[in-house]
């Protein structure tokens, strides 16, 4: 079994681990929202190139996508093997999240998820995210949370 590891940085090598980890995460989700989930389309070479990706594992068992934005850090995705779940990898990876945030200056952070993905928004208000807007990205309904800092 794969061991929690600090946050690494993706490189090139990784793409095939991201997608790994990415498509067991959000493939269970298809029938669920009715269409693939947005994570399933990214551009992960790219992302990686922009060093936006940051992973946990050897070998990989999480990831998290985070983009720099004006006063706030838009977590972009979350997403933990699903042999995984229920670890507390998705809370050390939205933890290292905030203190990505914090140590950027930031004063929020930002997320959006789908609506029908009802178990990680209850998550992520446990977390202390509140709800801020209800959006179509894609033809997809999109919650949108954030956290102050």
């Amino acid at each position: 079994m794969a061991e929690w590891t600090e946050p690494r940085p993706a490189t090139a090598a990784d793409v095939t681990a991201v997608r790994r980890i990415v498509d067991a995460a959000y493939e269970p989700w298809v029938p669920i929202v009715g269409m693939r989930p947005i994570p399933l389309e990214a551009d992960y070479e790219q992302l990686i190139a922009d060093d936006l990706v940051w992973l946990v594992g050897n070998p990989v068992i999480g990831l998290i996508v985070l983009v720099d934005e004006p006063g706030v850090l838009l977590v972009e995705n979350v997403a933990v093997h699903p042999d995984r779940h229920g670890q507390g990898i998705g809370r050390q990876l939205m933890a290292f999240a905030e203190d990505r945030a914090r140590a950027a200056g930031k004063k929020k952070l930002r997320l959006y998820t789908n609506r029908k993905m009802t178990s990680n928004i209850a998550l992520y208000e446990r977390l202390g995210y509140v709800r801020t807007d209800l959006d179509e990205i894609g033809g997809r309904l999109a919650v949108h949370l954030e956290k102050v800092l």
